[in-house]
């Protein structure tokens, strides 16, 4: 059988690979990672080096890594997550007072969106990233 061509290039061959883990920089690594695990109905891992895990539990993991003296840059996060807890994160933001949006951009307070037949909702974690928070994935051409 042959080989799959890559779409761009087609002298390389499609090949796969798979997100392991990323790092995640914060002003406070305990605050930060604990804040996701809560509204995500995670659990903090234990230490490994310099970095605290959350595990997504698809094989990926975020290690927050403190950045206590530098500036942060914002970033995105975006979580696939089950309909039938969508609305318990939705809630578990409400209790620590955290406004989600229905829009990237935060101009639709306290609402939702409804992207691809799914729900959604962005919300900035303790050090501005900004996080999502949704049911369906993105359609993609």
């Amino acid at each position: 059988m042959p080989q799959a061509q890559h779409p761009h290039d087609p002298s390389l061959p499609v090949t796969t690979a798979q997100l392991n883990h990323t790092a995640v920089y914060a002003k406070d690594r305990q605050l930060s990672a604990e804040f996701l695990a809560v509204i995500l109905g995670l659990r903090v891992g234990a230490p490994f080096g310099p970095f605290l895990p959350v595990d997504l539990g698809n094989g990926v993991t975020l290690d927050y890594y403190e950045l206590s003296d530098e500036p942060i840059q914002s970033q995105h996060y975006a979580f696939l997550v089950p309909d039938e807890q969508f609305d318990a994160m939705i809630t578990r933001l409400e209790t620590v007072g955290v406004t989600y949006y229905a829009d990237p951009s935060h101009t639709e307070p306290g609402q939702i969106n409804r992207l691809f037949g799914g729900r959604g909702a962005y919300f900035d974690d303790p050090d501005g990233h900004n996080m999502e928070i949704m049911t369906r994935p993105y359609a993609r051409p």
